[in-house]
């Protein structure tokens, strides 16, 4: 297990490089300049120059990637925010924990709705309840998060009253938030359960169970689910790390404090080391949950387990064996 767990952390090296040059790439060449920005238009262009020299713009290209990563590599600095001068590292580790209560309670929501309207769907196999439930699904998946968020706030809040609008310090303000984005969720979930018991209900051991007296609620929640649940663990897993970078506009629909929010102001600040090290972190969070994800299914498949354990060496093979075998041969 730790050999494989540290081959997939070298594998993430490559990812977080590509992350890298790529975001980089896109901020050096995206219209505006840092310095005018922080500056105002009032700026002389000798301000403007004394500016850039300071903030390391007025280089080339590549001069400019390569302090980049020299600093990340070798002193894990993210860089200095252009506009409130902060590390970049404290202001994303002091937005991060909002952004991740939220995924974590929006992939909770999508599990345990999809879950739930999976298992009924394929046990009660073209019923009502599974043809609604499958228009339910794709309306879900189809459906723009931030249109579910704008149609929540108008219907829950402004109408009826019952949910605020915006913030998320309070229980009361994480309902609308999660249930926008934990609903499209939802529907990947349903449908990836549903496909996934259908094809494990039909197998021998799930008819031996139910010959043999097994209650349904036995049948279906200790011999078929815990058999489908290796897909529903791939789709909540990238689900979660999806929902982690995928929340700017809940966030910012909800005005919520969080990396999404933080983000998108500093897109329009031009504000490039918060964007990138924003995307950098999230991309390394989203890969650490995918470890998290595969090493998960060991716990769930003995099968998979099975495959971690070393085998016994032909050097290891008893000296009884070994001399059974040997007199075989003889005779």
């Amino acid at each position: 297990m730790s050999r494989y767990i540290l081959k997939r952390l070298l594998m993430m090296i490559p990812v977080v490089i590509g992350v890298i040059v790529l975001v980089f790439t896109i901020m050096y060449f995206t219209p505006g300049d840092p310095a005018e920005i922080m500056l105002g238009e009032s700026a002389t262009p000798e301000q403007l120059a004394a500016k850039r020299a300071e903030l390391g713009t007025d280089q080339p290209y590549l001069v400019q990637l390569g302090n980049y990563i020299k600093k990340l590599v070798l002193h894990g600095d993210l860089g200095t925010s252009y506009t409130t001068g902060q590390s970049v590292t404290s202001e994303i580790v002091a937005k991060f924990p909002t952004t991740f209560k939220l995924a974590f309670m929006s992939v909770v929501v999508a599990v345990f709705i999809g879950v739930t309207a999976g298992v009924i769907s394929a046990t009660k196999q073209y019923s009502i309840f599974d043809h609604v439930a499958r228009v339910v699904a794709l309306f879900g998946v189809s459906m723009p998060s931030f249109w579910l968020g704008l149609m929540s706030i108008i219907v829950f809040s402004v109408n009826l009253g019952w949910f605020p609008s915006s913030g998320f310090d309070k229980p009361i303000q994480w309902v609308l938030p999660s249930l926008t984005l934990g609903f499209a969720s939802a529907g990947t979930i349903m449908r990836m359960t549903r496909s996934s018991m259908l094809e494990v209900i039909r197998q021998d051991y799930i008819r031996t169970a139910r010959s043999k007296g097994q209650t349904e609620w036995v049948v279906i929640t200790k011999h078929a689910l815990k058999n489908a649940l290796i897909p529903i663990i791939t789709v909540a897993g990238l689900q979660f790390g999806g929902l982690l970078g995928g929340s700017v506009l809940t966030e910012t629909i909800f005005s919520i404090p969080g990396i999404g929010t933080l983000m998108v102001t500093a897109i329009k600040q031009r504000n490039g080391p918060i964007v990138q090290g924003s995307v950098l972190f999230t991309a390394v969070v989203f890969s650490f949950i995918n470890l998290a994800v595969d090493i998960l299914y060991s716990f769930v498949d003995p099968r998979i387990r099975s495959q971690y354990k070393s085998k016994p060496k032909a050097d290891k093979v008893p000296k009884a064996v070994k001399a059974g075998k040997a007199g075989e041969v003889s005779e």
